[in-house]
């Protein structure tokens, strides 16, 4: 889906690390603590391995991984979020490693079995650079899992801010990455959840695997 180009200072609020800082200090914990659900589906028969998770904010996903034996590297922007991660993996005594790092600038450090990204949305052209270095940071026969808002849920009841602009299909990131790739899946999931009135409401999540050859 198309939308209008976002404007620098709407990027800036958004997307920029004192955005996200002031948005994981407004509240005591911004996620659930669970690991997503698309995580656990898709990648609980893979061999453990290493694994980079792109914005990892409080930590949930990669240490779940790390309880399953792989050797995880969590990224994000946030310096509030990689506290908080840090501390969650200490709490439950596990050894992950949390770097900050700005993927529209910078790509990923080594290359992994397993590369995975929730709900990691830019608007254009940033889009393709994260995307193009999240891809380049898969191992040769390692797996990418990118999960994002599918862009039909922009008049949904629950909060998709932006969604015309940062909304994505999975054949939209299929199609990206070109050749060398298996892909495993690409589909649009749909799931449930509760709008802020507090009724269920059917999501749904753009998911791609793809497996470097």
């Amino acid at each position: 889906m198309q939308g209008r180009d976002m404007d620098h200072e709407e990027y800036e609020k958004t997307f920029s690390k004192q955005a996200w800082d002031e948005r994981y200090q407004s509240r005591a914990h911004i996620w659930s603590g669970n690991p997503n659900a698309v995580l656990v589906t898709e990648v609980a028969d893979l061999p453990a391995g290493t694994a980079l998770d792109a914005g990892a904010g409080e930590g949930a996903d990669a240490c779940w991984l790390a309880e399953r034996g792989w050797q995880v590297t969590g990224l994000d922007l946030s310096s509030t979020a990689l506290e908080r991660a840090i501390a969650h993996a200490g709490e439950r005594g596990l050894d992950v490693t949390f770097r900050q790092c700005d993927l529209t600038l910078e790509a990923p450090p080594g290359a992994y079995d397993l590369v995975t990204a929730f709900f990691l949305h830019f608007p254009q052209p940033q889009r393709d650079t994260v995307l193009a270095h999240l891809a380049g940071a898969v191992a040769p026969g390692g797996t990418l899992l990118v999960v994002g808002h599918d862009p039909s849920d922009e008049h949904t009841t629950v909060p998709r801010p932006h969604l015309a602009e940062l909304g994505w299909t999975a054949d939209d990131v299929a199609s990206s990455l070109g050749d060398g790739w298996t892909m495993e899946v690409a589909e649009t999931r749909p799931r449930q959840a509760v709008d802020p009135e507090g009724r269920p409401v059917t999501v749904h999540d753009a998911v791609v695997r793809a497996r470097r050859t």
